[in-house]
């Protein structure tokens, strides 16, 4: 896609990326993320199986054997600790009749008559007082109660999760984060209820805080590797072609080499001419200057402003320059088609389908021989999980463009993507030859072996995969993200952790500014329990996200780290690590 940068080949043309980011090979995965962005259909599968929410207290309802309720000369034969079990008891009879006040006094009368010493007994009076202080909504009394319970009882799952939803209801995301991480670990991330309740408190958490972030970041350009990566999934893109001749004068270079000087003075043609020498920190402020004075490449100039300000993760300032290139109904349709193609992606990464669907159909409309709509719009349906779709236009691209490598190669990918998604082996086995097919057609083709190897690593046929990734590498050795692919590869199938983190340390080495390096170094510096350094690697993703959407899933993963620190310092409690 073209928002910030089109669907990464290298990161599964669609596929989240912290899923592949986890893809390490451990029997369980565990650590930020892997803690909570689970597999949809096994919480699914585990809430129909009826993990049913826990409301009740603990403890018999009925009176203990032998006792008669309300025989004051039995209860004066009991011990203080039968006592208090009585009344507790007592008190369970009336949680089941709904009559929390009651249930409330007996609860009470239990914790006082209870001795000191028997702090199990003790934290569970508390606990069950607190689940009838819930069933009346009484959400600082609930966490007092379980408080209590919890410094009784250290590891006590039903007042730790119990704790965790009244601190959500009292909009206390910090303190509920650091809860319901606690119960994950005692529960060993078994119980889908209170994965739930964590995922949903990272992503809030995560909302929250990328937007307060990415309304006051500091615009920062991508890498030269990133941006050449981002034009060349554009074959009809005006702006993004070399200068024409006759746009340039004659070469007028000093002793020292100094580039040919633009003929016009045009602000856009000076844009041109520092994306051919790299200098893209000078793009925005030449075209700027064509727009402002009115000149005869006002429109290109527009659009490649915009597209320099979604490079950058300016996304509220591409959009009027987009808007208005796409109303320019005497510009060049090729120009609208590609601003209607950028806007349409920038729509998808702020989760928005519908107005993302309708540019890319407007494109189509306006400019039906233009590849590009048919390249993007099927990255779009593949993220929409409309494979057909995205196979048809992945078709239409090819059709319009016989020679585009890479619509082949995703074309492949999806087909292959619905095929193992369908469990349907001789379409598997059918879009694997495929690949074979695209790689021997197109062997200058990156992105091709690049999918190539993610369907192999998928089939668990780890060799072949590993010699896809060489020979990307091969062929694109400035590629960090090959690298962190390799690198997962490497913890997947050989479970070699110096090997992997190795070849992540180079993608970064090659890119600074790779997010998706940090990210994948602090997912599997949580799962070596270096939540320190972990930390560390996910604000580094952070302040390189490009967009809001991006940056809220860095903070999820970097709170999910953090809470357990937490949980670590507060109860000892740390998941099993690499």
């Amino acid at each position: 896609m073209a928002a910030s940068k089109p669907v990464d080949p290298q990161s599964g043309s669609g596929l989240p990326r912290w899923q592949l980011a986890l893809m390490v090979g451990a029997p369980i995965l565990l650590g930020a993320g892997a803690m909570y962005l689970w597999n949809r259909s096994r919480r699914k599968e585990a809430l129909s199986k009826g993990n049913c929410e826990r409301k009740t207290p603990e403890g018999r309802a009925s009176p203990m054997p032998g006792h008669t309720d309300g025989s004051i000369s039995m209860l004066e034969c009991l011990s203080p600790l039968d006592k208090a079990q009585a009344a507790k008891n007592k008190g369970n009879k009336y949680f089941k009749a709904s009559r929390y006040d009651s249930a409330i006094q007996c609860y009470t009368d239990a914790i006082n008559l209870c001795p000191p010493d028997q702090k199990s007994d003790l934290s569970t009076f508390y606990q069950n007082r607190a689940a009838a202080y819930e069933q009346q909504q009484k959400w600082k009394q609930v966490v007092e109660d379980c408080t209590q319970a919890v410094e009784l009882n250290p590891r006590y799952i039903k007042a730790l999760f119990r704790r965790a939803k009244a601190y959500e209801r009292l909009d206390n995301k910090k303190q509920c984060l650091e809860d319901v991480t606690a119960v994950c670990i005692l529960e060993a991330f078994q119980n889908q209820q209170s994965m739930h309740l964590a995922d949903k408190v990272l992503k809030q958490l995560g909302k929250e805080k990328a937007k307060e972030k990415y309304k006051n970041r500091e615009p920062l350009m991508p890498s030269p590797q990133f941006i050449k990566s981002y034009f060349s999934s554009f074959t009809d893109d005006i702006i993004s072609q070399p200068l024409l001749k006759g746009e340039k004068a004659d070469e007028d270079k000093d002793k020292e080499g100094e580039a040919a000087v633009v003929k016009e003075r045009s602000g856009y043609l000076k844009a041109k001419q520092f994306m051919q020498e790299e200098n893209y920190d000078k793009i925005i402020t030449e075209c700027t200057k064509e727009i402002d004075s009115h000149g005869k490449y006002t429109a290109e100039a527009l659009l490649l402003r915009a597209t320099f300000y979604l490079l950058i993760g300016n996304a509220s300032a591409a959009k009027p320059d987009l808007d208005q290139v796409i109303s320019m109904e005497d510009a060049n349709v090729k120009l609208r088609a590609n601003a209607l193609i950028k806007r349409g992606s920038m729509y998808m990464q702020q989760q928005l389908p519908v107005l993302s669907t309708q540019d890319f159909n407007l494109a189509a409309e306006i400019d039906p021989h233009n590849a590009d709509v048919y390249h993007h719009r099927g990255q779009l349906r593949i993220l929409l999980d409309q494979v057909e779709e995205a196979v048809s236009d992945f078709d239409k691209c090819i059709q319009l463009r016989p020679d585009s490598a890479l619509a082949q190669a995703q074309k492949c990918f999806a087909l292959y993507r619905q095929a193992y998604n369908g469990n349907n082996l001789s379409q598997v086995q059918s879009a694997m030859t495929g690949f074979e097919d695209v790689i021997k057609r197109f062997p200058k083709c990156a992105e091709g072996y690049a999918l190539y190897a993610q369907a192999l690593t998928d089939q668990q046929q780890f060799g072949k995969a590993d010699e896809m990734y060489d020979k990307c590498i091969e062929l694109e050795p400035d590629n960090a993200t090959t690298y962190v692919h390799k690198g997962l590869l490497q913890l997947q199938w050989k479970q070699d952790l110096d090997k992997g983190l190795e070849l992540i340390s180079k993608a970064i080495e090659i890119d600074n500014k790779c997010d998706f390096a940090y990210e994948t170094m602090g997912t599997i510096e949580v799962q070596r329990g270096n939540l320190d350094k972990a930390i560390e690697m996910f604000n580094k993703a952070i302040n390189l996200a490009k967009s809001e959407m991006e940056m809220s899933h860095l903070y999820s993963l970097c709170d999910a780290a953090y809470a357990q620190t937490e949980v670590a310092k507060k109860y000892g409690l740390k998941p099993p690590t690499l």
